[in-house]
């Protein structure tokens, strides 16, 4: 059986742990009035020291930004970053000459290659609400590249859908890193198994709802490290949306 800590504590003293939690009290946050952010893994001066890497994800942040703000233009190089937009409307402009609105249910991806500026904004009149993962790539540089793409929720239903990927996922926005991003819809009371490649670690995340994992309870907006698992059993105790990162560890 599995075992689980609600905390990463252990595993920075040397215990091997297959699935930890990370519960919503212990994913510290920041609060800038435009921004309210979760940071589920450190970074900087942000989030919880404990809150080390999964293998390529590097960054899991839980942002609302208020209406009409945003982030303004700045630069970023050598990394993907994927953004689940969960409610509202983000526009992105880049000085690549890329323009574009990603909507609720669609993702984004940005490819900063050897160095891109860019700029999110709310253009609306409700906060947006996403999950944004940043990936460290395969290699350096490269010429940058942005995308976007809408992935209706009832194709999501009971299956886990390639989101966004490196592994060249059928339908999925490509981003250039040995990782992939799918998101997924349970109904109360079913059930879905993944199964894990050789050398692959994940990251789970439900943005609604409350499952079970191995028997292990997660809730809204916590988070779940998953390695030396082969597989693992979800159950979904009320309707719940999930977002699944696996990278190779």
């Amino acid at each position: 059986m599995a075992l689980s800590l609600h905390s990463e504590s252990a595993e920075l003293d040397g215990a091997i742990e297959m699935l930890i939690l990370k519960a919503f009290d212990e994913i510290r946050g920041a609060d800038a009035g435009w921004l309210k952010a979760k940071h589920h893994f450190a970074i900087g001066p942000y989030g919880n020291p404990a809150h080390q890497p999964i293998g390529n994800l590097i960054v899991f942040n839980d942002d609302e930004i208020a209406p009409h703000t945003g982030f303004g233009l700045h630069h970023h190089a050598d990394v993907e970053i994927v953004s689940y937009i969960r409610e509202g409307v983000i526009t992105h402009r880049d000085d690549q000459g890329n323009v574009g609105e990603t909507h609720a249910g669609d993702v984004q991806v940005m490819s900063a290659g050897w160095g891109i500026r860019h700029s999110e904004q709310n253009e609306g009149d409700f906060s947006i609400r996403l999950f944004q993962m940043w990936l460290k790539p395969g290699s350096q540089g490269g010429t940058p590249q942005w995308g976007n793409k809408p992935f209706p929720k009832e194709d999501r239903a009971g299956i886990f859908v390639p989101l966004a990927s490196g592994r060249k996922a059928e339908g999925a926005l490509a981003v250039r890193t040995d990782a992939e991003v799918s998101g997924a819809l349970l109904r109360a009371g079913s059930e879905i198994v993944h199964i894990f490649r050789k050398d692959d670690a994940g990251y789970l995340v439900p943005a609604t709802g409350q499952i079970e994992v191995n028997g292990v309870s997660v809730h809204a907006r916590e988070g779940l490290v998953i390695r030396d698992e082969e597989r693992i059993s979800i159950k979904a105790v009320w309707d719940s949306e999930l977002v699944l990162i696996v990278t190779a560890a």
